[in-house]
């Protein structure tokens, strides 16, 4: 799914699907890594149901800011609210607290998380890959969860490759077993964060079809993307950030058709015609 191919999709039609309260709410977010200040007062508001695409030039802050919600990283200041918690902190006495490894991993079980370098355990089969997590973590009947994985393999489109290495499945199959396991975990919400950039451009489309399926059922998701085409076809925001600060935020037909901020147009003449 290039941007080429793209040119012709239509805009989602944002009355298809009824969206529903907050999940995701991020309230005036900072982080620095030593002096280098990559998030700078970042608010944003996620409904159960959307999809968001995040996009922006390298270094402007998305992967940081999916990387906190995740509570892959700290943050210095400012409340990240996701699936119900108040991640990394609990709350006693109107004071904060700061959550301990295994306590932060415990909200982290209603994210779901895909990377761009897919992240597969090598020595282990695709369904293992998959059943790992839900049976260790969440202590889950086995049969039933080599149900539910071969049941995602199947949404997946691959059916046939439960008892596979990942060494032996392409780059795009891969990332399509990653989505699957993180699928595993019945998160509340998906964080995508640039799930094509490390695949041949003829495996991309395989990924975004699954990604694209998951948003028409309802999946709330958070992607962090280059590629337009899917965002014109599976977005209900766009949102670009610039040098640490979200600068536009539009459905994608006034995103891409009439922006308001310079950053949004510089950086879609850039992309679209690359």
């Amino acid at each position: 799914m290039t941007v080429e191919q793209d040119q012709e999709l239509p805009p989602r039609p944002s009355d298809t699907r009824t969206l529903g309260d907050p999940i995701v709410m991020i309230e005036n977010v900072q982080k620095s890594f030593g002096d280098n200040h990559v998030l700078k007062d970042v608010s944003l508001s996620v409904r159960k149901g959307e999809v968001v695409v995040i996009c922006g030039r390298s270094g402007s802050g998305k992967s940081t800011l999916l990387r906190c919600i995740d509570q892959l990283e700290s943050i210095d200041g400012g409340t990240i609210r996701a699936a119900g918690h108040l991640m990394g902190f609990r709350e006693a006495n109107g004071k904060r607290v700061a959550l301990r490894d295994s306590q932060i991993a415990k909200q982290q079980r209603d994210l779901g998380m895909v990377f761009q370098n897919f992240n597969l355990f090598p020595h282990v089969s695709v369904i293992e890959n998959i059943t790992m997590a839900p049976v260790r973590i969440l202590k889950r009947n086995v049969a039933e969860v080599r149900e539910e994985a071969r049941a995602l393999l199947r949404r997946v489109g691959l059916p046939d490759k439960e008892n596979a290495y990942p060494r032996q499945l392409s780059g795009g199959q891969q990332q399509r077993v990653a989505i699957a396991r993180a699928l595993a975990m019945k998160p509340q919400v998906m964080l995508f964060d640039e799930p094509t950039s490390a695949l041949d451009p003829e495996m991309i489309s395989e990924v975004l079809d699954v990604m694209v399926d998951l948003s028409t059922q309802g999946m709330t998701m958070i992607v962090v993307t280059h590629e337009m085409g899917f965002a014109r076809a599976a977005a209900d925001r766009v949102i670009l950030m610039h040098d640490g600060q979200v600068v536009e935020e539009a459905p994608p037909e006034k995103f891409f058709t009439n922006p308001e901020s310079e950053h949004t147009t510089l950086f879609l003449s850039k992309i679209l015609h690359h």
